[in-house]
């Protein structure tokens, strides 16, 4: 839920003396901006109202189309596992999470503590309510405040805020919209099953 993100929080001090380095793939959901530096990924951003590929079993690929400045490991590690997660998810399963350089998931936070307890506890083809989410992090009456934490979430799809939904399985939201949403749940449950066969 990123893609307001660069409009919405200030960059921290400790992330301006970075040398940022942006990476756009082109993929099933349109472009996904990468930022990050050699220390770890700062933010993806999804892009505005794309329209997802019709269909989750069309030819899904997703390569690299800009990139500014050298390529260092982290940005690397990202590339390798959004390809994996749109074309390959039993490669994914077997890659590092890059690792990450935002304020809010190195300062300790009730943000932080969702966020992290969603990337360990909920994973590839689950989904999960705001109310379990919450408990899960320890915070079984705070089911409104993890939805703020999803919305503040600078890296999408790796830290899967797409897989938090209503407790009346109704989707709920997401940047860009409930559709990118509803793709990569479909996405998910698709591979999931090929990779149980």
């Amino acid at each position: 839920m990123a893609s307001e993100l660069h409009k919405q929080v200030p960059v921290r001090d400790e992330m301006t003396q970075c040398k940022r380095r942006r990476v756009v793939l082109c993929s099933p959901l349109g472009k996904i901006e990468i930022f990050g530096c050699e220390t770890g990924i700062h933010e993806i951003h999804l892009e505005e109202k794309a329209e997802p590929q019709n269909g989750v079993e069309a030819s899904i690929s997703c390569e690299v189309c800009e990139v500014t400045g050298e390529m260092k490991e982290p940005l690397k590690q990202c590339i390798a596992w959004l390809q994996a997660y749109f074309t390959e998810p039993q490669l994914m399963l077997k890659l590092p999470v890059p690792p990450f350089h935002h304020y809010l998931l190195e300062q300790a936070s009730f943000t932080r503590d969702v966020l992290w307890t969603l990337l360990r506890d909920v994973k590839f083809g689950e989904a999960v309510s705001y109310k379990q989410l919450a408990a899960l992090a320890g915070h079984s009456k705070a089911a409104r405040a993890v939805g703020g934490a999803m919305r503040r979430n600078p890296i999408p799809i790796i830290i899967p805020c797409h897989r938090v939904i209503c407790s009346s399985g109704q989707p709920g939201n997401y940047t860009g919209g409930s559709h990118l949403k509803e793709w990569l749940l479909s996405h998910e449950k698709l591979q999931k099953e090929k990779l149980t066969y």
